[in-house]
């Protein structure tokens, strides 16, 4: 397996649904139905959080050329494992943070992509509950790994964790969208890989340290006040901004890993303190730069670019 066992339950499902992969049809009414039930959480959120108008979310859903074609055309197991972690999200929201974590882990179990979310989601936990409630929500996201995984942990535990978690796996430069404008050479290069994992934790740090300072904070380790820092909108800001800042440091970005943040950004650029025309800017220059195929130079570079404009501001 190169991926975590429940990809291979739900991709199994489909596959006996859809006459043995021959109904391409009917796969694609289920990744529609994916799609949309994605958008109507993603609604709900917003309605809990009111950070930007309805409408302009929807909007943006709507305009989404390359996200339609990774849901619809490509059904890439980055959607079901993205749907899974928003209604996550919403569960953390409305306060049910065992069946959150329930979710959350068997978002984990369909990528691992979803592990940008970890730092976050401990510091919440942290600050919620304190480091013994904290290990109780762990014990949950882990008891629900060796349950799905137990067929294959009982086989071959060293091999199923090593190639469904494979955190050295490496990528192809020709599909990378991000890093176009550096040589190959460099793109494989261990020391190139070593200093953006470097990056990515100095930039949660900071993170860390501003919002702790900003928001009373919102990642802690005192449960005194909880109620003025745990709200619906600080967990959102904290978990997204903790997986854009990911995204902005992974080692490549193939076109399907656009549904990792893409239904996240318009939130995103309404929280920080652009003006309108900026934020519409920024956001139609990101879909063009995913819908350059192939990428180029100047389309990685104005993508990278926007990244560090959005996460500068949110921090």
């Amino acid at each position: 397996l190169v991926y975590p066992a429940a990809h291979l339950y739900i991709y199994s499902i489909l596959h006996t649904l859809t006459n043995y992969g021959s109904n391409l049809k009917l796969a694609q009414y289920m990744f529609l139905l994916v799609y949309l039930l994605t958008v109507a959480i993603l609604l709900a959120i917003n309605q809990r959080i009111e950070i930007m108008p309805q409408w302009i979310l929807a909007i943006c859903c709507l305009i989404g050329y390359r996200i339609h074609s990774i849901y619809l055309l490509r059904m890439f197991n980055d959607t079901v494992a993205m749907l899974f972690l928003y209604a996550a999200v919403l569960r953390f929201i409305d306060g049910r943070w065992r069946s959150g974590c329930f979710i959350y882990s068997l978002a984990v179990g369909v990528k691992m992509n979803v592990l940008l979310f970890a730092p976050a989601l401990f510091g919440l936990l942290l600050d919620r509950f304190g480091f013994v409630g904290t290990s109780k929500y762990i014990g949950i996201c882990g008891l629900v790994q060796v349950i799905i995984g137990l067929p294959f942990i009982l086989t071959n535990p060293v091999g199923y964790i090593l190639s469904s978690f494979n955190l050295g796996r490496v990528f192809l430069y020709k599909w990378t969208v991000n890093w176009r404008f550096i040589p190959q050479w460099l793109f494989l290069d261990k020391c190139f890989h070593i200093a953006l994992l470097t990056v990515h934790v100095s930039i949660l740090y900071v993170f860390y340290m501003k919002r702790r300072s900003r928001f009373k904070p919102i990642i802690g380790f005192s449960n005194k006040d909880v109620s003025l820092r745990i709200n619906g909108r600080n967990i959102y800001l904290c978990l997204f901004i903790c997986n854009l800042i990911g995204v902005a440091c992974s080692r490549s970005l193939h076109y399907q890993f656009y549904s990792w943040y893409f239904h996240s950004l318009p939130i995103l650029l309404w929280s920080t303190d652009f003006n309108n025309v900026t934020r519409i800017i920024i956001f139609i220059t990101i879909e063009l730069c995913w819908n350059t195929y192939p990428s180029t130079s100047l389309s990685s570079l104005a993508l990278n670019l926007c990244h560090v404009l959005i996460i500068y501001k949110l921090l």
